[in-house]
């Protein structure tokens, strides 16, 4: 039997998390997908509350940087096989309405206002390869499997293709979104789909390291600097000009600003450098 629905508004008044386990450590929220029966695929209820948490958490100063991970054997392995018999049902105006929920999604953990980190492991094919792309920092173990492996169902990767573009660029799509194959860690380092490669026993040492990181910076500096690395590019020259002015005046004359600035004169620790992780 299939669950009931929720949107992603109904999820977030109940509170009420089935696939995802959330949890604070120290300056990060932790997301952990929890169906690891079924190496964390996606089914409808899991993207709604993938979609409520990151917003709950965007929306939270207290939080100061995110860590998305996976349960069990594998980070994420794609679509739910129950949920793909059920869309087999689906008109097309459903099938629109489906995969929008799915972008929503995706876009929800891009904008997170938060440093996203992937803690990588196992699997990461079709929509796992997917939140891959909208990790800011992603940590692969070694024996990862990735995979854009939509053409093999007779589908493609559509929803997850402006996420993944962006990180791995057209060329390396154009071979891997045809392909269909199955690539490792390594590889997904050289087309910059994860940035670091570990051993896997060595994978919550480097999500601590990359956080204690963070925590040396000032909260709202990362979350302009995360702002600057995801739209400077894509700005007109004149637009880009006025915004970035505009953006280091504000943080200079900022609270954060200002003690980050007295603190490096000082030769002291500034007052929002946090070491809980």
């Amino acid at each position: 039997m299939s669950e009931p629905e929720q949107s992603p508004d109904e999820i977030r008044v109940s509170g009420a998390y089935r696939h995802l386990r959330l949890e604070r450590r120290g300056i990060a929220a932790y997301i952990t997908l929890a169906r690891p029966e079924v190496h964390n695929a996606f089914n409808a209820r899991l993207i709604a509350e993938l979609h409520t948490a990151f917003q709950t958490l965007s929306d939270d100063d207290d939080v100061r940087a995110v860590v998305l991970a996976g349960d069990g054997p594998s980070f994420c392995a794609g679509a739910d096989l129950n949920w793909m018999r059920a869309s087999l049902d689906f008109t097309h105006d459903e099938n629109v309405s489906d995969a929008l929920r799915m972008a929503d999604m995706f876009r929800a953990i891009d904008n997170c206002r938060h440093p996203v980190i992937g803690r990588i492991h196992g699997a990461a094919l079709g929509g796992g390869s997917g939140l891959t792309a909208v990790c800011d920092i992603a940590i692969a173990a070694e024996g990862t499997v990735f995979g854009f492996t939509e053409a093999r169902l007779g589908i493609a990767p559509a929803v997850i293709s402006p996420f993944a573009l962006r990180k791995i660029g057209e060329t390396h799509a154009r071979a891997l979104f045809l392909t269909a194959e199955r690539f490792d860690a390594y590889r997904a380092r050289t087309i910059g789909l994860v940035h670091t490669v570990v051993p896997e026993d060595e994978l919550d040492e480097t999500v601590a390291a990359t956080l204690k990181n963070i925590g040396r910076s000032a909260p709202a500096g990362v979350r302009a600097a995360k702002v600057m690395a995801k739209t400077v590019l894509h700005l007109p020259d004149d637009e880009a000009r006025l915004m970035t002015a505009a953006t280091i005046a504000g943080l200079r004359t900022s609270e954060e600003g200002q003690e980050g600035i007295r603190a490096f004169l000082e030769k002291r620790r500034a007052s929002w450098v946090s070491d809980d992780v």
